[in-house]
């Protein structure tokens, strides 16, 4: 009897196919077998690349004269590690009485790959293989996942691009490395005094390692610039109002060489001359001329893609990125979450027309199950495919992270931190059923004669919170009760009544006028969230998301990766990392590398070139260009820049960019002695 055989990617999701195909039969070692099916699992690769030694001994010596290193055939082998378990696949895909292969391995570029090689490797042949594409691990869609599993040729594209971004890490890794570190290398263990030098490098890690160190010195060369503002407190119904002065058309001030912008001066004695200037006339009083209200609508944020997930838990739980994706890959596995590593922060319609079972399983939920009942109550979900929370066209391999709605059994054993982590993505998930938060906003303009029959005008703003919305859901309603310039936010019942009875023409006395110093700020430093962000969006540090929305552009690495190339500089000293703020600086070490790149292949440390090399990767997986056209585009770029170094003479010329680096780390170099 002819049977068919599921490979999974792991030992535990090999076990959820398991139970949702009922296979209580024989446990072998390495496999699961009833009489109609076998499941198996790899663990994690099972097959990698092999190292240049492979292709001929005289590569285990690195040497400028065999670089740059380009194979015709690229040559892989078997993971010293866990042959004994490739073995037992690769016996079991030849098995006689196996002839349907259904590929489960993780639905993406990776798991592709994973599989690929092993078939490879295995020389599977007359089998018919189907490729299982699922989003979560519940029964319910594995089970779909396994009916609608298509002919895994459909997949050759991402196959395809799997295979190149690996070449392409390779071919870089291997001769870039090779060729700094022959290059450069001993110069810089000359400086650093050290035995040796390897330089590792790549083409995300190395643009990445770049957008560190650049910020580092525009934060070190940046100049604070003490600025000083006007701010008059106004009384109106014996409570106050601030209002911040500002030069417009009509001031003495209005476009004068002393202002830093038009709200401030650079020196303080011309902050202070406008005062004296404004308190000539008694009594003082301010004549309000503009009272603007209107409404502001809040929508609810997209749902959670990897990249915001990342950000968002670096910001509250002060976690890396890469602990992030650990937890929520453990969340996935447990059927909690959909698959996390997605790029997309929508839902597709298909999902979207069953959306009331996610939100069903959540009513038993302590802290959120109200809600999901409010929302099944109302029938708030109907509809949601004409929203902006649906968009096919934005989904390329699996659509946003959120709540499956089981496995709610097992959130009870999982960790304090987990928990939090799937709170946030329910919340974030519950928050797109409710209404959006509505806000009041007052604009106010206070006009005081000055000297010289001139106008002075001050500003005041306001946003009282009216409607939650789903900032209930959100959890931030404590955050966003209301806010304005130079106020506390906006709580007191009798001072937001008091802003509905300001008309214009009212004559507001002026209880004081102060001067308030300011200094412009640097750029911040990235912290772990954020640059995963920058990494999302090809280098653009932009957190604002209505904003991040509109830049459509290839990002550095993917979802799956970008967490893990993060750690990788981490580990090998070239970023460090701080644990309790996630705020990341280079070291002395990864500076001098950075030098070294930027005088050698510097468009390694460009971000556009990057994302650009990513970007051809999706034409691969898409069809639009072939592995052959992407192919020499690489090999001539490795080639090019190989010949490039090749040909320079610098190496002494950096020892001024080393000691430049050095001069800020000398006292922590001696902290760390002490």
């Amino acid at each position: 009897m002819a049977k068919s055989l599921y490979i999974a990617e792991k030992p535990s999701v090999a076990q959820e196919f398991a139970n949702a195909l009922k296979i209580k039969g024989k446990r072998g070692d390495g496999y699961l077998e009833s009489e109609e099916a076998v499941v198996t699992w790899c663990v994690g690769h099972l097959v990698t690349m092999s190292y240049p030694e492979a292709y001929d001994i005289k590569y285990k010596r690195w040497s400028l004269e065999t670089l740059p290193f380009l194979p015709k055939e690229f040559k892989y082998e078997i993971i010293e590690g866990v042959a004994k378990q490739f073995k037992i696949v690769s016996w079991l895909l030849n098995r006689p009485d196996v002839d349907t292969i259904y590929i489960c391995t993780d639905s993406g570029r990776e798991g592709e790959y994973i599989y690929r090689l092993v078939d490879q490797m295995a020389g599977v042949h007359g089998k018919s293989r189907k490729r299982v594409w699922i989003d979560s691990q519940t029964e319910e869609e594995i089970l779909r996942g396994i009916r609608q599993a298509k002919d895994w040729e459909e997949y050759d594209n991402l196959s395809a691009s799997a295979y190149l971004r690996a070449k392409e890490d390779y071919l870089m890794g291997i001769n870039f490395s090779r060729l700094l570190t022959l290059k450069y290398g001993p110069a810089i263990s000359s400086y650093m005094k050290t035995k040796w030098t390897v330089l590792s490098v790549g083409r995300v890690m190395t643009c990445v390692q770049g957008m560190v160190v650049r910020r580092e010195r525009e934060i070190r060369s940046f100049v604070k610039t003490p600025f000083y503002r006007v701010l008059g407190v106004f009384d109106s119904q014996n409570m106050d109002i601030i209002g911040e002065w500002k030069a417009v058309e009509g001031s003495k001030y209005f476009a004068s060489p002393y202002l830093y912008k038009d709200n401030g001066f650079k020196e303080k004695e011309k902050a202070e001359e406008l005062i004296c200037g404004l308190s000539q006339k008694a009594p003082m009083e301010g004549q309000l001329v503009s009272v603007e209200r209107k409404k502001e609508t809040k929508n609810p944020p997209l749902l959670y893609n990897l990249a915001e997930l990342q950000n968002d838990c670096s910001k509250m739980f002060k976690i890396s990125p890469d602990e992030t994706l650990k937890i929520v890959q453990d969340l996935y596995e447990k059927k909690l979450v959909t698959y996390p590593r997605t790029d997309a922060r929508v839902l597709s319609t298909a999902v979207a027309k069953v959306i009331s079972k996610n939100i069903s399983g959540l009513r038993q939920l302590e802290k959120l199950g109200g809600f999901a009942g409010e929302i099944l109550d109302k029938k708030a979900y109907t509809g949601l495919s004409k929203t902006r929370y649906v968009n096919d066209k934005q989904i390329t391999d699996h659509y946003a992270i959120i709540p499956t709605g089981q496995g709610l059994g097992a959130l009870k054993s999982q960790k304090e931190l987990s928990v939090k982590v799937y709170e946030v993505i329910a919340r974030r998930f519950l928050s797109i059923f409710y209404p959006p938060a509505i806000y009041q906003k007052y604009n106010l303009e206070i006009v005081m004669d000055g000297p010289e029959e001139k106008k002075e005008h001050f500003f005041s703003s306001f946003r009282v919170l009216k409607e939650a919305g789903y900032l209930k859901v959100s959890g931030q309603e404590g955050d966003e009760k209301g806010q304005g310039n130079n106020q506390k936010n906006l709580t007191d019942p009798e001072f937001i009544a008091m802003l509905g009875t300001l008309k214009k023409g009212m004559v507001l006395p002026v209880k004081e006028l102060t001067v308030k110093e300011g200094e412009t700020s640097p750029p911040k430093r990235y912290t772990s969230g954020s640059m995963i962000l920058a990494m999302e969006n090809a280098g653009q540090l932009i957190e604002d998301e209505e904003l991040r929305a509109q830049i459509k552009g290839s990002g550095i690495g993917t979802s799956a990766t970008r967490a893990e190339i993060l750690k990788k500089l981490v580990n090998i000293q070239y970023l460090s990392l701080n644990g309790k703020t996630q705020v990341i600086t280079p070291t002395l070490l990864g500076e001098i590398i950075f030098d070294v790149v930027s005088a050698s292949i510097r468009q390694l440390l460009n971000p556009d070139l990057t994302a650009s090399w990513e970007k051809g990767l999706t034409y691969v997986a898409e069809g639009s260009i072939t592995s052959e056209e992407y192919m020499e585009k690489l090999e001539h770029f490795v080639t090019a820049r190989t010949v490039t170094v090749l040909n320079l003479r610098n190496q002494y010329d950096l020892r001024s960019c080393f000691d430049a680096a050095a001069a800020f780390y000398k006292n922590n170099e001696k902290r760390s002695k002490k």
